[in-house]
């Protein structure tokens, strides 16, 4: 129990490196080695969704799922309303052609999901709102729900790939697997 005042920092007590080696050595052993022929089809996935195995080892043990789809935001996908009709770079063209999971895009106005479905045929399953500008949690929880429900998928197995400060938050509020920047995913 700790006292009034103690902020929960590090230990003085004696014997800490120690514990702290022994619940290391602990848990590594606790961890399964995974047969090379899983590792191989792993590795093989990764490559198949367009992740480094590091990114996708990560969301499989933070999840505990394979990922099943990715929710792209339409600033992830350069499909920016300004100057002139936007249109899909040939970058994320590429990307998206060779995805072996669910796509969808999440639209902002004056994008509708019809005009983000136009201008990437193909290349996206299905798109929906986003969440309007500063919504609340509640707000951004069910526009990502309603997204998800489209394609039947399981929150925990849906990627979100977004651009901004604001689209991280999507991912929290909506329980998803993981976040990525699309600067990163769109990299690989």
């Amino acid at each position: 129990m700790s006292l009034i005042g103690h902020n929960n920092g590090p230990t003085m007590e004696s014997g800490a490196s120690w514990r702290r080696h022994a619940w290391r050595r602990a848990r590594s052993t606790l961890l399964p080695t995974l047969p090379i022929e899983v590792l191989r089809l792993r590795v093989r996935r990764a490559a198949e969704i367009g992740l480094d195995y590091k990114t996708y080892a990560s969301i499989r043990a933070a999840s505990g799922h394979d990922v099943v789809a990715f929710l792209f935001s339409t600033n992830a996908l350069r499909l920016l309303p300004g100057h002139g009709a936007p249109a899909l770079p040939e970058d994320r063209a590429r990307h998206l052609a060779r995805l072996d999971a669910g796509r969808a895009a999440l639209t902002r106005a004056p994008l509708t999901p019809e005009a983000v479905l136009a201008l990437a045929p193909g290349l996206i399953d299905r798109a929906s709102p986003g969440p309007r500008p500063f919504a609340g949690w509640g707000e951004t929880r069910t526009a990502l729900r309603a997204a998800l429900a489209q394609g039947k998928w399981p929150s925990d197995g849906v990627v979100l790939i977004g651009d901004t400060a604001e689209e991280r938050q999507w991912a929290a509020a909506g329980k998803l697997a993981f976040y990525l920047p699309a600067e990163r995913y769109f990299a690989a």
